[in-house]
């Protein structure tokens, strides 16, 4: 059998995360249910990286094997999307070598942010941008920003029971104004922790409301404890954006 990857979109509304799990509606659930259908045998995937619920992706990247050799990457393709639920598209597929995986092999995942900041909320963006009817001053947002690339223990930052190791690399964040009302917030890194962007993101709006100076985030960040920051942004904001290899 060879193996493919497939990049994949989906909105995260109606699923309980990407990582498959009994009894509840997850992406890679569905998506593992459409290679049976398709191949009439149970097939692994492995995916990139997970993203809670309610969280959405543009490019995640699921690897598997396919077992009928002839089919090409244009007929994998539109199998899978003439199966697959209308909240899962998969953009492209490509080959890999046998044993690729996405998990164990990006070097980089980007995420993206986005937040409405408008006094009235958009209705029809409510399942896909943080409305945040205050006002937020980038230049500090972007200042606090700083002192969360490299290489850091991000314990204050990890939400729940993550037991992996805490210290993570952010090589960059990018807090950008764009048009309509929108403040994209770009987190590239190695690898996340749970809820470790959202977490983030929400830290970064406290600085932007002129809640805490630019230079708390250092203070929490040394002090490796969850309790001293905020609520975690909201999910529906969340893009798991693209990986590289």
């Amino acid at each position: 059998m060879r193996r493919v990857a497939a990049i994949v979109a989906y909105d995260g509304t109606k699923f309980n995360g990407f990582q498959g799990q009994p009894k509840v509606r997850t992406v890679q659930g569905e998506f593992e249910k459409v290679l049976f259908r398709i191949f009439k045998q149970k097939i692994i995937s492995f995916g990139a990286g997970r993203t809670d619920t309610g969280v959405h992706g543009y490019g995640q990247v699921i690897a598997f094997d396919v077992p009928i050799e002839k089919m090409t990457l244009k007929n994998i393709k539109d199998a899978l999307n003439a199966n697959l639920p209308e909240d899962i598209y998969v953009r492209k597929v490509i080959d890999v070598r046998d044993k690729f995986s996405p998990r164990h092999e990006a070097i980089k995942r980007i995420y993206h942010y986005y937040i409405y900041q408008n006094n009235e909320p958009n209705i029809f963006l409510r399942d896909r941008v943080w409305w945040f009817p205050y006002d937020l001053d980038i230049y500090k947002m972007r200042m606090a920003a700083k002192y969360l690339e490299g290489e850091h223990d991000f314990s204050t930052f990890k939400t729940g029971n993550d037991d992996r190791n805490p210290v993570r690399t952010i090589y960059r964040i990018r807090i950008l104004k764009m048009k309509n009302d929108i403040i994209l917030v770009r987190v590239e890194g190695h690898s996340f922790l749970r809820r470790m962007v959202r977490n983030i993101v929400g830290a970064l709006v406290k600085v932007g409301t002129g809640s805490w100076e630019p230079e708390y985030i250092k203070e929490i960040l040394e002090a490796r404890n969850r309790s001293k920051a905020p609520a975690s942004a909201p999910p529906q904001g969340l893009y798991f954006y693209s990986v590289l290899f």
